[in-house]
């Protein structure tokens, strides 16, 4: 396992696909003013999946911008997104401006403390752009955030560092999963915000 804590915008993946780290984009007193204004403003709710017939309710939170009322469906469940708000819409200009592509709708995620995590999967919904960009921002807790290759299994890890960017490109979705593992000495909570572009 590789554990990358450098700011650096080269591929971190050695095959199948793109990884981009930017790290930090957003200074730290800026970065907790959206922190603050992010927890507080969006309309956050706890997300809901059915996994083989069994309806679960998460201790995480979730929510679902876009530009136009975007349905987006995962884990068998669908959200209907909400318009941008002020802070969302200048860190999605930022964003790309720094990714040189343009996205229109946004999954944000609130973990309360890294007691609460995300699984193995990949983001492959027929919703979203094939290969498609997909950029990550983070803000709170630091959290570590893995790959695994879905046939080698070779992983991958990068500590997410608040105010970073991390970019998912090209075939990534196709041939890695990711997930964020608990990390039970982490207290405090983060929010990720992932902006990517649903299919016309």
């Amino acid at each position: 396992m590789n554990l990358f804590e450098e700011n650096t915008n080269e591929n971190l993946l050695p095959y199948g696909g793109t990884l981009n780290y930017f790290g930090k984009i957003i200074s730290g007193k800026e970065a907790n003013y959206y922190f603050k204004r992010l927890y507080e403003a969006i309309e956050w709710r706890n997300d809901e999946m059915v996994i083989f017939g069994k309806h679960i309710v998460t201790s995480r939170k979730v929510a679902w911008y876009a530009d136009k009322n975007y349905p987006y469906t995962y884990s068998n469940t669908t959200k209907n997104a909400l318009i941008w708000t002020k802070e969302l819409l200048e860190l999605k200009q930022l964003t790309e401006k720094l990714t040189g592509a343009k996205y229109n709708s946004c999954l944000l995620n609130l973990y309360h403390s890294g007691n609460e995590g995300m699984a193995w999967h990949s983001d492959d919904e027929k919703t979203l752009a094939k290969n498609g960009i997909i950029a990550s921002l983070s803000f709170g807790a630091e959290r570590k955030f893995s790959f695994k290759h879905k046939t080698t299994k070779q992983t991958v890890s990068i500590l997410l560092e608040e105010g970073s960017l991390l970019v998912m490109k090209d075939d990534i979705q196709t041939n890695w999963l990711h997930r964020l593992p608990p990390a039970t000495k982490v207290k405090l909570p983060r929010i990720n915000l992932t902006f990517r572009t649903i299919a016309p």
